[in-house]
């Protein structure tokens, strides 16, 4: 056996390291999916080992943590008991991983099932872009910030990676060379209908939604009806609007072309923008 193999193989007695790995995008429901899958019997959780991980849901191997081996994340992946239930590792930041990294994750997890949650570029972006301002100014509220378009939100905007945040088409590419069956799943056709759409997840994670307890049913309702992570409503100038479509409107029009998922919500921001 080569050094790869061995170093980048799953844990002993079990397939895979992780058995979900959600990939993003980042502000495309990752968090709500995330949720979702806690309350599930078949599912489990790392533990929160914040800040090397974020919480119990993003390992942030490959972005944050690679320097502390494979072993570390082994660890990291396996449940304590009850080794047949599903690990979970839903790090937006994946999406962007180089064919390297895709690789020394398919060793680890050859036969895990990979989702990519798609929003709207325009809309994915410009929530991105109110997130990143939230944290970089230390949460003002909504009425003390007004986003212009100037050096300092251009500058934050390269920090959010918005474009390649955006590119769902070359990310998924780059994913299916390693994992040909890489789910896409349109986040708008999610919330449309959140318990359908809950539903639907659970079922592309490989989990039954049928085995969710009756006494934990309601909660999975409310979760699934539930919004997390809004990002905060700053004034947004025009000009910008009109910036982010420019940079953003190709990756939509790659995700209708090559991947087949259409969206509606960066028109609505277009249109009340005065824009369309």
């Amino acid at each position: 056996m080569n050094g790869f193999a061995r170093d980048f193989a799953p844990p002993e007695g079990r397939a895979n390291t992780a058995d979900v790995l959600l990939i993003g995008a980042q502000r495309a429901l990752t968090t709500w999916a995330h949720r979702l899958a806690q309350l599930h019997p078949h599912a489990w959780a790392f533990p929160d080992f914040s800040p090397l991980t974020a919480f119990d849901k993003e390992a942030q191997f490959w972005t944050r943590n690679r320097s502390r081996g494979p072993n570390w994340y082994r660890v990291l992946m396996t449940p304590p008991e009850r080794r047949a239930r599903k690990t979970l590792d839903f790090t937006p930041d994946y999406a962007l991983l180089p064919e390297e990294a895709i690789a020394e994750c398919k060793a680890l997890s050859p036969t895990a099932r990979v989702l990519y949650i798609v929003r709207d570029p325009l809309a994915r972006a410009l929530s991105a872009l109110r997130v990143h301002t939230m944290w970089e100014k230390n949460r003002p509220p909504p009425e003390r910030v007004f986003l212009r378009l100037d050096p300092e939100t251009r500058a934050r905007a390269d920090r959010a990676r918005v474009v390649a945040h955006c590119d769902y088409a070359k990310n998924a590419r780059r994913w299916r060379k390693a994992y040909p069956d890489l789910q896409l799943l349109n986040a708008e056709e999610l919330a449309a209908d959140p318990i359908a759409g809950a539903e639907r997840l659970l079922s592309a994670m490989g989990l039954d939604p049928a085995a969710i307890p009756p006494e934990h049913r309601a909660e999975f309702e409310a979760r699934a009806r539930e919004r997390v992570w809004v990002a905060p409503r700053y004034r947004v100038a025009q000009d910008l609007i009109a910036w982010l479509h420019g940079m953003t409107w190709q990756a939509r029009e790659a995700a209708a072309s090559e991947l087949g998922i259409h969206f509606t919500e960066g028109q609505k921001i277009l249109a009340e923008a005065g824009l369309a």
